[in-house]
């Protein structure tokens, strides 16, 4: 499983901090949430942890479409998709 720390900072650390909370997302490989007013407002994270993320959330979503399809009877053999694919390739050469 796939834990992510956070850590809690106020607006007016972004803005009096910025360097520091960028080693921090970077480096301790945190997700650093803003607030105002008390409040959740933003989050800032590592480029890298961003497409990490973004990369899980994709293959999350093609999962889910997968199992729709599987649920609602869209497959097919695997033979018949190979045979398919082979298909497709000799067209294309």
């Amino acid at each position: 499983m796939w834990n992510l720390q956070e850590d809690i900072r106020p607006s007016a650390d972004l803005r009096n901090h910025y360097n520091e909370i960028s080693k921090q997302c970077r480096e301790k490989k945190e997700a650093v949430i803003i607030t105002v007013n008390g409040r959740g407002d933003t989050v800032s994270l590592s480029y890298e942890m961003y497409k990490h993320m973004k990369a899980r959330m994709e293959l999350l979503e093609m999962l889910a479409k997968a199992e729709e399809d599987v649920v609602n009877g869209r497959v097919s053999p695997i033979k018949d998709t190979f045979d398919e694919l082979r298909k497709q390739l000799r067209e294309e050469s």
